[in-house]
């Protein structure tokens, strides 16, 4: 009886120690997770077809206040790619949306999840910094007989400033690169 009252006491403490212990990594984790104040998508009808089209950004801000996205920069880390600085200039009114075309940028360049995805005949549908499951990393998130759904990461900085402050703000953030397909019956 005293082994098996030992046993518990030491099974419960090992459980708060590891509690205690996990309880900042997962806060830790939470900040990793956190929500950026503008949303963000670039399209291009040049993905879809061997076009030169240029491509639009599409923005949103989240605040009361007026931003303004100052720029974007596509790290390429860990890939045999240049890094890719778009600069955007563009202010976005509070909890509201704003547009910009430009000529088209290489973001396709030096990832091998994109480069095998297109190989496999998936279509680019967006790039964009938030997606409709956060946990999803480089797997199909829809599989239908006859419709597909895939998305690729990459790590990217957004530089914007609240316009009524003037204080800039920089954020390191995931963008998933949104690919689908349509099956021939």
């Amino acid at each position: 009886m005293a082994f098996s009252l030992k046993y518990i006491r030491f099974t419960s403490q090992f459980g708060l120690f590891c509690a205690a212990a996990c309880l900042p990594l997962l806060s830790f984790a939470a900040e990793l997770i956190e929500v950026t104040d503008i949303r963000f998508a670039f399209y291009s009808s040049g993905w879809g077809a061997n076009t030169d089209d240029g491509m639009r950004l599409v923005v949103f801000n989240q605040t009361e206040d007026q931003l303004r996205l100052d720029s974007i920069f596509f790290l390429k880390n860990e890939q045999q790619a240049e890094s890719v600085e778009i600069d955007i200039n563009l202010t976005i009114p509070p909890l509201g949306f704003a547009d910009k075309e430009f000529e088209y940028i290489d973001l396709l360049q030096g990832n091998e999840c994109i480069s095998r995805t297109l190989e496999e005949d998936w279509k680019l549908v967006e790039v964009s910094n938030y997606t409709l499951n956060p946990s999803v990393r480089n797997l199909i998130i829809e599989n239908t007989d006859s419709f597909r759904i895939y998305q690729c990461v990459e790590n990217v900085q957004t530089t914007w400033t609240n316009v009524n402050t003037e204080s800039q703000m920089e954020f390191h953030e995931w963008v998933l690169f949104h690919f689908e397909t349509r099956r021939n019956n």
